[in-house]
């Protein structure tokens, strides 16, 4: 077991930002000046080989080791030794279904200390939404609900592709959506339309991007109290807080364990939210 070191693991650094798509803009301003690092983002880094939100290439593996897979290729691609990476997720509020919800994580990897921090944020402040057209006024109607022409566009011939199907993205101009709307409906009846969610085509998503930053710079702050490692957060989540109402155990954080992955130490903290009841309105018996 290692002892951390300090802010000077991290000054005068190379910090590598995976991205193609301009996340530097949102994250690069954040950890400048807070760990002192000097910032790099790899020339000819591709990070479409590990998926794209328009499905034309699957993602290899989960949200948290995607994200890791792209920044492992960054840190080799460059040869340095300490980086980030950011991946988001889109689809409906696991509580609130009609709702969209943006899941944002910026990990951060330093191997010459065997550290990883994953910073989270999740917002249901986006654009994200799609829709099949069959007529140009519905596919401008379709556009203002998107925030364009500040957030782009992308449209296709159907919601899934086929192999070697045209899909146009980066759509920020009402002349060419129009152009291009319309040589779908001539050539298949419909267009396919959705919010182009790539970071420099989304503006609102740069923002939770740079939350997700916020969130790892906190934890970073966070050490273990035992050998001083940053990054000392729940690992752990148990349910039964007591509902407000009937006093019965709910579905509810009512403690966390807080784990260090240098030394493994663990502290149980009991109301991490900090909140001591739950609502009834979630409540299993209160609200069956």
């Amino acid at each position: 077991m290692s002892r951390w070191t300090g802010e000077l693991a991290f000054a005068n650094r190379v910090l590598v930002i995976a991205t193609m798509h301009r996340k530097e803009a949102a994250i690069a301003p954040l950890l400048q000046p807070e760990l002192g690092v000097q910032i790099q983002v790899p020339a000819g880094f591709d990070s479409d080989r590990f998926g794209t939100f328009t499905r034309d290439v699957a993602r290899p593996a989960d949200q948290v080791e995607t994200a890791r897979l792209k920044l492992h290729h960054a840190l080799e691609l460059t040869g340095a030794d300490l980086g980030v990476a950011s991946e988001g997720s889109f689809g409906p509020h696991p509580v609130l279904p009609m709702l969209p919800l943006n899941r944002e994580l910026v990990v951060l990897i330093d191997q010459a200390n065997h550290l990883e921090v994953v910073g989270e944020a999740t917002s249901t402040d986006t654009n994200y939404r799609h829709a099949t057209v069959k007529t140009v006024e519905d596919a401008q109607a379709f556009a203002k609900k998107a925030r364009f022409p500040s957030h782009g566009l992308v449209a296709m011939p159907t919601a899934e592709p086929k192999d070697g199907a045209e899909i146009y993205k980066g759509i920020t101009s009402e002349a060419v959506l129009l152009e291009v709307v319309d040589k779908l409906l001539t050539q298949f009846g419909q267009a396919h339309l959705e919010t182009d969610m790539r970071a420099m085509m989304n503006p609102t998503r740069m923002q939770a991007i740079a939350q997700a930053t916020q969130d790892l710079l906190r934890k970073l702050k966070q050490p273990c109290p035992d050998c001083g490692y940053p990054g000392f957060e729940i690992g752990d989540r148990k349910p039964g807080l007591p509902c407000d109402l009937c006093g019965l155990p709910t579905d509810l954080t009512l403690t966390a364990i807080y784990r260090c992955q240098n030394c493994s130490f663990e502290e149980t903290v009991k109301h991490p939210d900090g909140i001591t009841t739950a609502d009834p309105a979630q409540c299993p018996f209160c609200n069956p």
